[in-house]
């Protein structure tokens, strides 16, 4: 299979603009009849929502620590059709974990340097002109076989600082390829898990319009395009289904599912069964396993308590047949939820687990998880990968654990996960299996 060539949009660390600037080009690229396909580095669930509103193709995570070179090539194949790709880093450009994943580290530069994209680096010059320079020298240095397209300089005060700035690229023979002004109205909202869902965003189609039109000013897209490149061909398989007929909660509490398992379990034929328990929707009767996927059930906890009819189809099916929760979805399963306000909210009960986001920890980072009991999809002595991201507390968690949990450097985690019956659940969300 043919693979477009692309580029992937980075920075130094988070908060540099590189959102504002990979949602532009989307739409920018898109505006101008190109058929682009998004791309997130590492284990984000957010911003592919929003890599799709932008360029009306689904966005895919490409991540080495939790994916082997099969499953990487899979998800590259994605971009079949497209004439350009353009990937979205995560943190700082060699940001990731201290012990080798499957392939590597998880870092934006591995993933551009095994696709082949050329770097866009965004760089915040604010309180600093031609020294900026040298922070774009360093990061075209540090990994010399990583190819660079150039850098993007954001939040220029004036005419005067862009003059000092380019000198600085200049003298450093790195290419400017845009320079954007400083302008206090290109942020996303945000919230305890970051930016926003999509979904919720209150005019996002004239925001990303926004952004659009200000890069088409200020970049240079020809030279960014032009810079563009990549493999030749990829190969390989998305995961397979745990299931046939797949009922899949899906709504602002349950959203955070990695679009390649979807995309892998529609194309192997499964069938897709979506459902709203805000809206009190009953799982498909239909269906042969009912999944669960993070979100922020903290949120509405009072709305899925009161979802009798959400209650009695899960309750239903869950005496018959497999129910799998991952991370919100794996709260909405236990006995209850403190919200904030430190209210108790009762959940399904189908297992035991009690939660706390008035008692808040941070949770994050990559999880390999070897199983002690099989759960949808996998037999039990199998190894997952996957990454965490929440806030909330245990406060109990009785069953039996679901499975032997480990961050990226091997040092075991509480999470564990349960399972009861056929109802499992974890903390982490699922983005392999390791033999993927």
């Amino acid at each position: 299979m043919s693979f477009a060539p692309g580029v992937m949009v980075s920075a130094p660390s988070s908060g540099t603009g590189k959102t504002t600037v990979m949602l532009g080009l989307l739409r920018a690229f898109a505006e101008d009849g190109l058929a682009v396909q998004p791309f997130k580095s590492g284990p984000d669930y957010i911003d592919p929502a929003f890599h799709r509103a932008a360029s009306g193709r689904a966005s895919f995570n490409l991540d080495t620590w939790a994916m082997g070179e099969g499953l990487l090539e899979a998800v590259a194949g994605q971009a079949a059709g497209a004439d350009l790709c353009v990937g979205e880093g995560s943190m700082g450009l060699f940001d990731g974990v201290a012990t080798r994943g499957c392939v590597g580290y998880g870092s934006s530069a591995e993933t551009a340097r095994r696709m082949g994209w050329p770097v866009v680096l965004v760089l915040d010059v604010g309180g600093q002109a031609q020294s900026a320079a040298a922070t774009a020298l360093g990061f075209r240095s540090y990994m010399p076989e990583l190819p660079f397209a150039g850098v993007i300089l954001n939040r220029v005060a004036s005419p005067r600082h862009e003059r000092l700035t380019r000198l600085g690229m200049e003298r450093a023979g790195l290419p400017v390829l845009g320079v954007l002004p400083r302008r206090g109205d290109l942020t996303l909202p945000e919230r305890h898990l970051g930016l926003i869902q999509a979904v919720e965003h209150p005019d996002l189609e004239a925001a990303i319009a926004g952004y659009a039109a200000f890069l088409r000013e200020h970049v240079d897209l020809e030279a960014i395009r032009a810079a563009a490149r990549g493999l030749g061909a990829v190969t390989g398989d998305l995961p397979p289904p745990p299931a046939q007929r797949i009922a899949l909660a899906q709504d602002a509490a349950f959203s955070f599912t990695y679009p390649h398992l979807l995309e892998g379990w529609r194309r192997a034929g499964a069938e897709v069964l979506p459902f709203s328990p805000l809206a009190d929707e009953a799982p498909d009767a239909r269906a042969d396993l009912v999944w669960l996927p993070g979100g922020y059930p903290e949120l509405h906890a009072g709305r899925l308590a009161a979802a009798e009819t959400f209650r009695a189809g899960m309750l239903a099916h869950a005496q018959t047949r497999p129910v799998h929760g991952e991370c919100g979805g794996y709260m909405a399963l236990g006995e209850a939820l403190i919200d904030k306000e430190g209210l108790r909210h009762r959940m399904l009960g189908l297992l035991g687990l009690v939660t706390s986001y008035e008692k808040r920890k941070f949770h994050l980072g990559y999880r390999r998880a070897v199983l002690s009991a099989p759960m949808p999809g996998f037999a039990a002595g199998a190894a997952l990968r996957g990454h965490e991201f929440h806030y909330s507390t245990i406060l109990e968690q009785p069953d039996a654990p679901l499975a032997a949990v480990a961050d990226a450097d091997g040092t075991p985690v509480p999470e564990t996960g349960s399972v009861r019956g056929g109802v499992t659940g974890t903390f982490f969300h699922l983005i392999a299996g390791e033999a993927s």
